[in-house]
């Protein structure tokens, strides 16, 4: 039995049964990862005696008769932006090459604390700066599905590991896409929960406001488990919500008859038939299952990606003002006095992308400026939050795709930062808003090669439980090989 293709029900049917141990489905993965990591580039570092330890607790209490946790023996990775304790928790940037965190975030306590068995530190674009983990200051990652195109990102190491079978389920973080859309370009489920639902404790901050944890699975069954886990209020979180956290698994019957399903003009307008035509298919589809597809308007969308661009870099300016070479991480070891080696360990220490968006930030927060872009930015974010604050008044969710364009090839917009950011036009929209947001796969595009389409699903505040059950009942109705054209994984194939 290959356990590196197990869903987690079907890991914990498994260990219940006494067919396998949790050490062995660690270790089957942990060599599939040695065979198959060298192509993919998902890992920037592994921790398999943590893995092994964790999995020997997990055997145990089996032995014992203890109840199985919510994610005993299933095999997860970590973002490499969130803190792990002892080990090294890098942010993808050589200014923290050789930091090792002294705590673990909230949300991977709360893992291991279920019995999942963490396996490593996935890559990504230096401190989730990126759509492509081609920022990556160590390397760049593969998408799984072709070699020779993006994972999406930031988080796409994680995305990679959990399509290339080298995790059952990954945590990333998302700001302004960064879970969403390296799930459709990887063939996966990726889910943003509401902000505040998920504590950000132990997340190194990019954009305060706008960053989430959340989980990368094969199957939306397996995102609301890790969901479940990790969500709920954490006193450590200032922007921690207290709002109970509803049994997302239990939820999942397949039944959305009667959910209103809006369709917003904005994000259908010039999109290509290649993406167009599956979205369309999933509406279809999910009209079939008894939705009723309502068009809506979000009037405000064409200014998202101005805005979303202006707050984060603005944040990132403030947030990454920290890394001096002063308390920790990478120091200049070359400097005349102190203003040289700040200006030496920042120049050396972080990549082209995020002393771009520090640049802007800091212009965008500067004596003159300040009320001219973030302030203005700030006032089309409440109109942004708005126009679906109205538009949930009419609807229960809203369908949209979840990028403009199937994966790019590497390399391709590395060297034009204005159209990589434009890749995002279609996921800043719920950051801004903080809203919740699913990536499903929605079939492939149909000419050669075929490449992995993404349909992205919205609900309003806190409301996941609608959002998991629409997303369930479309991947239960085959909407997940929607339209597809065939085509194999050659990393798992």
């Amino acid at each position: 039995m290959d356990f590196t293709a197990l869903t987690i029900s079907q890991i914990q049917e498994l260990l219940k049964s006494r067919q396998a141990t949790a050490v062995e489905i660690a270790e089957a993965h942990l060599a599939h990862i040695e065979q198959k990591d060298k192509e993919v580039r998902a890992y920037l570092s592994l921790c398999p005696e943590r893995a092994l330890e964790q999995a020997k607790r997990v055997d145990a209490k089996i032995a014992a008769g203890e109840a199985l946790a919510p994610l005993a023996g299933a095999p997860l990775a970590v973002k490499d932006v969130i803190l792990t304790r002892g080990l090294r928790t890098t942010c993808a940037s050589r200014i923290l090459e050789n930091f090792v965190a002294p705590y673990d975030a909230t949300a991977v306590e709360r893992l291991e604390q279920a019995g999942a068995v963490v396996l490593g530190k996935t890559n990504c674009d230096e401190f989730a700066m990126g759509s492509s983990t081609e920022n990556s200051g160590f390397y760049p990652t593969h998408n799984p599905h072709d070699l020779t195109r993006v994972p999406g990102g930031s988080s796409g190491g994680s995305a990679a590991a959990v399509a290339a079978h080298l995790a059952t389920a990954a945590l990333g973080s998302d700001t302004g896409g960064s879970i969403r859309q390296p799930a459709a370009f990887c063939d996966i489920v990726g889910m943003m929960g509401t902000y505040g639902r998920v504590s950000r404790y132990g997340l190194v901050a990019f954009a305060s406001s706008l960053d989430h944890i959340g989980p990368f699975g094969r199957s939306v069954r397996d995102v609301a488990l890790v969901l479940q886990t990790i969500a709920g209020h954490d006193p450590m979180d200032s922007t921690s919500a207290p709002v109970p956290v509803g049994d997302y698994a239990s939820a999942l019957t397949g039944n959305v008859r009667g959910v209103r399903v809006g369709v917003p003009n904005e994000y259908l307008k010039g999109l290509s038939s290649e993406i167009g035509d599956n979205i369309q298919k999933a509406i279809d589809l999910l009209s079939k299952l008894g939705c009723s597809i309502i068009p809506i308007s979000l009037p405000h969308t064409d200014y998202a990606i101005a805005c979303y661009y202006i707050i984060c870099t603005a944040e990132a300016s403030s947030n990454l003002a920290r890394y001096d070479g002063v308390r920790y991480g990478f120091r200049s070891p070359q400097h005349t006095d102190l203003q040289d080696m700040y200006r030496k360990t920042r120049d050396r220490g972080f990549g082209a992308e995020v002393k771009r968006r520090i640049m802007l930030g800091t212009y965008a927060l500067s004596s003159g400026y300040y009320d001219a872009y973030y302030l203005k930015a700030q006032k089309v974010r409440t109109l942004i939050t708005r126009d679906f604050v109205e538009a949930f008044d009419e609807v229960d969710v809203i369908v949209t795709p979840t990028s403009p364009i199937p994966p790019f090839k590497l390399g391709e917009r590395v060297d034009d930062p204005l159209q990589m950011y434009l890749a995002d036009i279609y996921t800043v929209t719920a950051s801004l808003a903080g809203i919740p947001g699913i990536s499903v796969p929605c079939g492939k595009t149909p000419s050669k090669p075929h490449l992995p389409v993404g349909m992205q699903v919205f609900a309003k505040h806190f409301d996941e439980t609608k959002l998991l059950q629409v997303a369930h009942a479309f991947e239960k109705a085959g909407g997940f090989k929607l339209a597809s054209a065939g085509g194999e994984n050659p990393v798992t194939a």
